[in-house]
């Protein structure tokens, strides 16, 4: 089923899903009263972040859906938004040239697409302490960004033509306004509110523009530490690729992330529905470039 298309689907009435959900939760709790081995410990602790990476995605998705219905239905006229934690003023850090190790280290759990820490050497860079906003995206926009090849890669421009953006999505000009779908449905946007549902293309198209890049996943990771970030999923300049070392384990469970390394770009952080405690600095997300349902934003680096 295309991902567009699955609010179309016929599907079981509220209470139906309640009677199977109460369904498995008491069959699973009967089941983990049993003392479990190491290796099915292992797979329970997967499978439970698993789930919370689809507890985002099902938030993503009603959104998606919510959002291209011509009506601009509100999914929660209560909701409020996220504060804004990006510092005053435009602010960059400073990272020297060195030796950083990265990927993941210590107890706890990591997906296996973290593991195999290594070393890797970083020139002088510098990283901005906030995200783009939705004020300094517009900038763009005005100045003709979505017009001039000049900062797009060729795939890149080549979407912006065959797809007709113009716009972040759910972004509309109406009656000279700004406007924005959200949760509350259709608002004015705000003009400090880190911008997102942005893709690769327009995030690199963006940092063109500004004469500056995306940071690599290694750049992010080492300035991190110092960085506010879990607002947005951002964009860096770096494949999904793995790390030295990395095998799939045998079994459906190797299929989980390495299939996955071609064609996909690499995000770092969170967003506003990312699960508390499931992201961490090392976590790897990754999506196509041209994929912006999720909660994507711009950090540069220069």
């Amino acid at each position: 089923m295309i991902r567009t298309n699955r609010g179309n689907l016929s599907r079981p009435a509220v209470e139906d899903i309640m009677r199977y959900r109460k369904y498995v939760d008491e069959a699973m709790t009967d089941f983990l009263k049993e003392e479990l081995s190491p290796e099915l410990q292992e797979l329970f602790i997967l499978g439970l972040n698993h789930e919370e990476q689809h507890q985002e995605l099902l938030y993503t998705d009603i959104k998606y859906i919510l959002g291209h219905n011509p009506l601009f239905p509100a999914y929660d006229i209560h909701h409020k938004d996220i504060p804004i934690v990006n510092n005053p003023g435009d602010t960059w850090l400073n990272i020297r040239a060195g030796v950083y190790d990265i990927g993941f280290a210590g107890d706890g759990f990591c997906f296996d697409n973290e593991l195999g820490r290594h070393t890797v050497y970083l020139q002088d860079y510098k990283i901005s302490t906030t995200l783009v906003t939705n004020t300094e995206y517009l900038d763009f926009i005005q100045a003709g960004g979505y017009q001039d090849f000049r900062y797009w890669h060729a795939e890149g421009w080549d979407w912006v033509k065959n797809n007709q953006v113009t716009t972040p999505m759910y972004w509309y000009n109406i009656d000279g306004k700004w406007m924005h779908y959200t949760w509350q449905g259709l608002q004015p946007i705000m003009p400090d509110a880190p911008v997102t549902h942005i893709s690769y293309y327009e995030a690199a198209a963006y940092a063109a523009w500004k004469g500056q890049r995306l940071p690599t996943e290694f750049e992010w990771e080492v300035a991190a530490p110092q960085l506010a970030w879990g607002q947005r999923w951002e964009w860096c300049e770096s494949a999904y690729l793995p790390y030295p070392g990395f095998a799939k384990a045998p079994g459906a469970i190797g299929e989980y992330n390495g299939k996955f390394m071609i064609n996909q770009m690499v995000l770092r952080g969170g967003s506003e529905v990312t699960s508390p405690n499931h992201s961490r600095i090392t976590y790897r997300n990754f999506f196509h470039p041209s994929l912006r349902w999720q909660f994507t934003g711009i950090r540069l680096a220069g």
